[in-house]
């Protein structure tokens, strides 16, 4: 008789097996239960923060939320509405930059995100991914880092591992899969350089971010 998908109650009692089909041990299988049962705390916990980033439009109710929950925010930075995360604590941001509505960071590794860094609506930042390669389709993560003054267009996607250089620009809808250096300006799929930015000597400031966003 089954119990569950993973768990068979028989004649010679209680047997567990993994999402694979191989059997576990009794104390494995306990151990994956207290697991299981810890992410769907932390699931809840992550909807929660979705709700509020989501649909409270004032900013600092939104920002206490997300600090609470783990996020680095800087001195002067927003994260509009409707921001996601995989995991907030990976999420590391500095002073005076701007998160646009509807991105997506992913944090089960360390993202971090420099300063004076204007990221526009729905721009999505991964930094784990499966291994096609492994026989278990195991996750592999690695740290994103996005130097002071970068610009990122609406719609891009940043894959993990990814460096982009200080004052770079992504142009919209990018598909980023490797290092932008200093100053460049890449775009397409994957993202290419095809020009770079003149001025080396940035110093602006964002400023402050639209009332209830």
């Amino acid at each position: 008789m089954f119990y569950s998908e993973n768990i068979k109650i028989g004649k010679r009692g209680i047997s567990f097996t993994d999402k694979h089909g191989r059997k576990l041990e009794t104390g494995e299988a306990f151990k994956k239960i207290l697991r299981r049962m810890t992410n769907w705390w932390w699931d809840f916990r992550l909807f929660l923060i979705h709700v509020v980033s989501l649909h409270v439009p004032i900013y600092t109710i939104r920002k206490f939320v997300f600090v609470v929950s783990g996020v680095t925010i800087g001195k002067g930075s927003v994260i509009h509405m409707g921001c996601k995360f995989f995991e907030p604590r990976g999420v590391v941001i500095g002073e005076d930059t701007m998160v646009g509505d509807r991105a997506f960071i992913d944090g089960r590794d360390i993202v971090k995100i420099g300063s004076h860094v204007d990221i526009a609506s729905e721009v999505m930042i991964y930094n784990s991914e499966h291994d096609l390669d492994d026989a278990d389709f195991k996750a592999i993560n690695e740290p994103v880092f996005i130097e002071d003054y970068v610009f990122i267009g609406p719609r891009v996607i940043v894959l993990p591992g990814v460096r982009i250089g200080k004052g770079a620009v992504v142009a919209a809808g990018a598909v980023v899969t490797k290092d932008v250096e200093d100053y460049q300006i890449v775009g397409g799929v994957p993202a290419k350089m095809f020009n770079a930015r003149k001025n080396r000597k940035l110093s602006y400031k964002l400023g402050r971010a639209r009332l209830f966003q």
